[in-house]
């Protein structure tokens, strides 16, 4: 028995580790203690040390000892397989997991290349393969997966995905993001960080205001016609600078200067200040004045022929949405689909 366990603890302290920093686990730390009083040996002078009492309970030395070590190495032994199994077993499903993610077992090809090298043309294959996979996404999916990835970032348990330089390789030869969004430029909005988003994932157009003229309209048709994303998204946030400037008297945006003044105009032109002046409450102030400006947005998009046309056959989904600063979340509360155009048809979330 003491030569079974022996070659067990050997087979397994031998085997790579895949993070390589697990420990024994705590049914062993008793025979450790024991076999390595200082705790500064390695694996090998472990096993040396453990090797040396059994040569000596052949002589009869320390018999108690020995036989202590025996029983408790035979059960250790056998819970250290099961302990095994079970990690290999829990890898096997992450993996699965992984797989399932990713759409494809292609992966693993391309996965296995960045130890070996890669050239421009495995780049490409891997572009092709994950252009694929993106095309078959539906927009409500792809909403889905925005939600499910802004609630990992409220909850602090963002994946902060990064790409390997065989991922930034691949997005050379094309670009395929599922989501556009016009959001504000404010520093304290990082659109891709808030919906855990990694490179190559959301085309994203940043203006103070989130404010729709010629360049940024442009910008979201050129998404929308060439790179087929299936979420068009206008977001506002918590205490936008620019949404409180526009609420200002005309004579003092007419004190700015000629570009900002003509933004701040614009913005004020879709706020019903008379409604908003109604308002006490400063928090309920500022999130009327920004919702109302992201429905004005919205509603402009909607005169767009070639935007609304895709929103017609159900290839795009166009949502307006809340960014509350203070806690990370994003209240999604206005949407145009093929859904919400259809009389008697319910859609994703309630026009208000």
């Amino acid at each position: 028995w003491l030569k079974v366990y022996t070659h067990i603890y050997t087979s397994l302290i031998s085997s790579p580790q895949p993070d390589h920093r697990r420990k024994d686990p705590p049914l062993l730390w008793p025979i450790r203690a024991k076999l390595d009083p200082v705790s500064g040996g390695t694996r090998s002078t472990t096993l040396k040390r453990f090797s040396r009492s059994a040569a000596m309970s052949s002589q009869g030395k320390d018999a108690a000892t020995i036989a202590a070590l025996v029983v408790s190495g035979i059960a250790a032994g056998g819970v250290l397989g099961l302990l095994t199994m079970n990690m290999m077993s829990k890898t096997k499903e992450e993996e699965d997991d992984r797989k399932r993610m990713v759409g494809t077992v292609e992966q693993d090809a391309f996965s296995g290349r960045l130890a070996t090298g890669f050239t421009m043309e495995d780049a490409r294959e891997k572009a092709d393969s994950e252009h694929i996979i993106a095309k078959r996404m539906k927009p409500e999916e792809v909403l889905s997966a925005l939600q499910k990835g802004n609630a990992r970032f409220w909850m602090g348990a963002a994946q902060r995905p990064e790409a390997s330089a065989f991922e930034r390789r691949a997005l050379i030869s094309k670009q395929f993001p599922l989501t556009a969004v016009l959001g504000c430029s404010d520093s304290r909005v990082p659109v891709e960080i808030v919906f855990d988003q990694g490179l190559g994932d959301m085309f994203v157009v940043r203006v103070a205001g989130n404010f729709l003229d010629n360049t940024t309209t442009a910008s979201l048709e050129y998404a929308v016609h060439h790179l087929s994303v299936k979420v068009l998204m206008v977001m506002g946030h918590e205490g936008c600078g620019a949404i409180k400037a526009a609420q200002l008297p005309t004579a003092d945006i007419g004190n700015e200067p000629a570009c900002l003044g003509n933004l701040l105009a614009g913005l004020k032109q879709g706020l019903n200040e008379g409604d908003l002046k109604a308002i006490r409450d400063s928090k309920a102030h500022d999130r009327e004045a920004v919702t109302t400006n992201v429905k004005r947005q919205v509603e402009k998009l909607n005169l767009d022929k070639g935007i609304m046309e895709q929103v017609k056959k159900g290839n795009l989904i166009i949502v307006g949405c809340f960014y509350e600063i203070s806690s990370g979340i994003v209240d999604f509360f206005h949407e145009v689909s093929s859904k919400s155009l259809t009389p008697g048809v319910s859609s994703l979330f309630p026009m208000k």
